[in-house]
């Protein structure tokens, strides 16, 4: 029995057969200087909506944090694990990245999971349903609304938790006083996974609106 999947050595075969060898030098490059993306990209785990792939990102160009719901908690340095924030604190602090974008998507079953009350816990632990937690006010605010369908309600709830991990974010103070000098910039952005459209926040209004092909 192998050690790993099949699937997975037959991809990382076609890698070093196709890929790698293409991008070689620059992954040499990264091992001996080491990284330094300017852009952290905060998503969700759901394996439709991978950010380097998106962005047709190479080796070294994204510092990529994921997981579920892609949401960013309040700044609380209480001693507990965190594991966001570690990641977090060490793009910005270490890695000194420009450019955080946090990315949700259409469809997310973290979000559904919200939206539903009565959802059940996938385990005792309920990991998810605290994590999810995060956006619980918001989430009762939508799932009130009767004149939404309950795809506007996903629809709004994954866009509406963008705009509260980027609000989050700025409780961080190292978020927020390199954002005050203009060393450091916060986007949103909703990737459509049935049609490929990706959706940018407005920084003004907050209205997500789409990326036009040139």
């Amino acid at each position: 029995m192998p050690h790993l999947p099949e699937h997975l050595l037959t991809g990382y075969r076609n890698f070093m057969s196709g890929r790698y060898p293409a991008e070689s030098g620059r992954y040499r490059d990264l091992a001996r200087e080491g990284q330094a993306p300017e852009t952290m990209i905060v998503a969700c785990c759901d394996s439709r909506s991978a950010p380097e792939a998106i962005f047709d990102a190479g080796p070294g160009e994204l510092f990529v944090l994921r997981n579920v719901g892609n949401l960013v908690p309040p700044y609380a340095p209480d001693g507990e694990f965190h594991s966001t924030s570690a990641a977090l604190e060490f793009a910005v602090q270490s890695l000194k990245v420009k450019n955080i974008v946090v990315m949700g998507h259409g469809r997310c079953g973290g979000i559904r999971a919200a939206l539903d009350p009565n959802s059940a816990p996938l385990s005792p632990g309920d990991f998810i349903g605290k994590w999810m937690s995060l956006i619980a006010p918001a989430a009762e605010t939508v799932s009130s609304s009767t004149f939404m369908t309950a795809t506007e309600r996903q629809t709004a709830l994954e866009r509406i938790s963008i705009r509260y991990s980027i609000a989050n974010l700025r409780t961080f103070p190292c978020v927020s006083i390199l954002e005050g000098k203009g060393r450091l910039s916060l986007h949103g952005a909703w990737f459509d996974i049935s049609t490929g459209e990706l959706w940018v926040m407005n920084k003004d209004t907050g209205d997500f609106e789409r990326l036009e092909m040139a």
